[in-house]
């Protein structure tokens, strides 16, 4: 008689719990499913804390409703299927602003990422490289190239329009600069377009018209209660035994599945299982992966990480713009690279006693020196600077959280795409039962994590050849 599968989820962030899910889902009635954490807490990025009596987020704080296809995103899925769907929220405002010569201006419609598919209507902001955009009779982009998004940008728009829409855009979600960041990684959909259009504009309206979206339909959501809620209801549906404080350090084949190595060097447990989903940032899974795979391990090996601060105060009654918040171009000279004012943004965090929360993120790749300061020093350094930004000086907070994230965002150098699908390429044809998830391989956001992790499981179920229910 067969005995149940046993698999392993080394990590416990949201897409090793999406996988851990999905297999409970899919997998043959029976299958142990444990999930190793080598923290003390579950979820990854996607953390709820507390501040004067509410839940405020100190990692990640919303998903995209839809994919890139107009389909409703892994995120809302996931929640769909974990009972969560009617706590979805949206913001209540959405307008945000750059910082632009020591003032907020609005950031101007029509743009992919800060790319502007009509330029007259950056102007407020930019001013566009004159005739640059030329149609050269062939595509932007060759058939199976990469280049950066500044690269590109600069040359047919100019400088002024990467360093002050495109560079604080991709700041804002990945804490690098558009220089260093691969085109078909961070904005697939204009690559995709670029292979094709002759022009830098038509490739941006050829790549916003393939994605309509619903007039006044909401592009992202949160859910009531806070992002933790999602982490804690996926552990529940997993069935899933958990393991936190258990740091795997080595992943060893055994002929018929996998040997972990888990806990301190002195005392290992060592643990026998069918397969295992790994779910970690790349350095740590090219540490695993340099035993059974070790040309993977140099490949996943190369991607960085950035490292950022989060920086949440609650201020007494403060006067704040209507907007949700403002991203910062690196030539402003600021510490802060972006602000989000929670309780304008997201009706549902609007508070009786006027107390406002407001959350500035800190640190771009490259300058972790910064990150260095006390958190005394930061967040003074951040009420300094929000104060000059907005004009006003904002009263003292009343209580307020510093969270630091080591190597939390993904640089994605031009070429990471080729690369990472050829080490999961090679992994699948030596160790089909050792599988790469989550972790930023394929992308930052909740639902690309959840996407990725959802896959991880079904390449799993198909190399133990099982029937999926």
């Amino acid at each position: 008689m067969r005995q149940p599968w046993r698999v392993a989820v080394v990590g416990g962030g949201i897409a090793g719990l999406a996988a851990a899910v999905r297999l409970r889902d899919r997998a043959p009635a029976g299958t142990e499913i444990t999930v190793y954490e080598q923290s003390g807490a579950l979820g990854g990025k996607l953390r709820t804390g507390e501040l004067a009596g509410q839940p405020v987020e100190f990692g990640a704080e919303s998903f995209l409703m839809r994919d890139p296809t107009g389909a409703e995103s892994a995120a809302v899925a996931l929640a769909r299927r974990l009972g969560l769907a009617e706590k979805i929220v949206h913001p209540t405002v959405g307008q945000a602003a750059l910082v632009i010569d020591g003032g907020l201006r609005p950031i101007p419609g029509g743009t992919l990422v800060g790319v502007p598919g009509d330029l007259e209507r950056v102007a407020t902001v930019a001013r566009p490289a004159a005739d640059a955009d030329t149609d050269g009779g062939r595509p932007l982009v060759g058939p199976d190239a990469d280049v950066s998004v500044g690269a590109l940008v600069r040359s047919r728009f100019g400088n002024e329009v990467v360093e002050r829409l495109v560079d604080p855009m991709l700041g804002g979600v990945y804490a690098g600069r558009a220089d260093d960041l691969s085109l078909v990684t961070t904005m697939p959909a204009l690559a995709r377009a670029a292979r094709v259009e002759h022009t830098l504009v038509g490739a941006v309206r050829a790549a916003q018209a393939a994605a309509p979206r619903a007039p006044g339909a909401p592009v992202f959501g949160t859910l009531a209660g806070g992002l933790s809620t999602l982490v804690e209801a996926a552990v529940t549906a997993s069935g899933a035994t958990v393991r936190r404080d258990a740091a795997v350090r080595e992943l060893t084949p055994t002929g018929t599945g996998w040997r972990l190595t888990v806990g301190p060097t002195r005392d290992p447990e060592l643990v026998d299982v069918d397969a295992v989903v790994l779910a970690v940032p790349a350095r740590p899974a090219a540490r695993l992966l340099a035993g059974p795979a070790p040309a993977v391990a140099v490949d996943v090996g190369v991607l960085d990480y950035a490292s950022v601060a989060l920086v949440t105060m609650v201020l007494p009654q403060p006067r704040l713009p209507e907007l949700s918040g403002f991203l910062v171009p690196s030539t402003e000279g600021l510490l802060i690279k972006a602000a989000t004012f929670f309780t304008t943004k997201w009706g549902h965090l609007r508070r009786p006693d006027g107390l406002a929360l407001v959350r500035a993120s800190v640190g771009r790749y490259g300058e972790e020196a910064h990150l260095q300061r006390p958190d005394a020093d930061l967040a003074a350094t951040v009420h300094r600077e929000l104060s000059a930004v907005l004009g006003t000086p904002l009263p003292a907070p009343v209580d307020g959280h510093v969270q630091r994230w080591g190597g939390a965002l993904p640089q994605y150098a031009p070429g990471h795409a080729d690369r990472l699908a050829a080490a999961r390429t090679a992994l699948r044809a030596a160790h089909p039962t050792l599988v790469l998830a989550g972790a930023g391989y394929d992308g930052v956001g909740i639902p690309v994590c959840v996407r990725s992790g959802e896959t991880a499981a079904e390449e799993i179920i198909t190399a133990l050849g099982g029937s999926a229910r």
